[in-house]
């Protein structure tokens, strides 16, 4: 029984430990002792990563709409508007924008 309750407090040490890895910030409990409690982690959004994806969607979407042609692509924007809520999200997103306007004026004549 001694053995489980000192190996629960190992463990106890050691996670406290791995999280002390990033830092620590001290504080003042209520008995006036000074103490460091692990910072917390942070989430990083990789914003490069997130740009790139966006652009690769926007080319994919103007690649679609050059090879298609605007009538067509408009034809199957609106099934997919008259389908299920995820084809109607879908629909949504594969809106012709700007954008991806500008993409297809540029690959039509490298398609056709």
């Amino acid at each position: 029984m001694a053995f489980l309750e000192f190996d629960k407090r190992v463990r106890r040490i050691e996670r406290k430990h791995r999280k002390m890895a990033r830092g620590g910030v001290p504080f003042i409990d209520r008995t006036g002792l000074v103490s460091m409690r692990p910072r917390r982690a942070r989430i990083r959004v990789p914003l490069r990563g997130l740009l790139l994806l966006a652009a690769g969607f926007i080319a994919f979407k103007g690649l679609v709409l050059a090879d298609l042609g605007g009538e067509l692509y408009a034809e199957r924007l609106e099934t997919l508007s008259n389908g299920t809520v995820v084809e109607q999200a879908g629909a949504w997103i594969m809106q012709a924008d700007p954008a991806s306007k500008w993409v297809a004026a540029r690959l039509w004549p490298l398609l056709n």
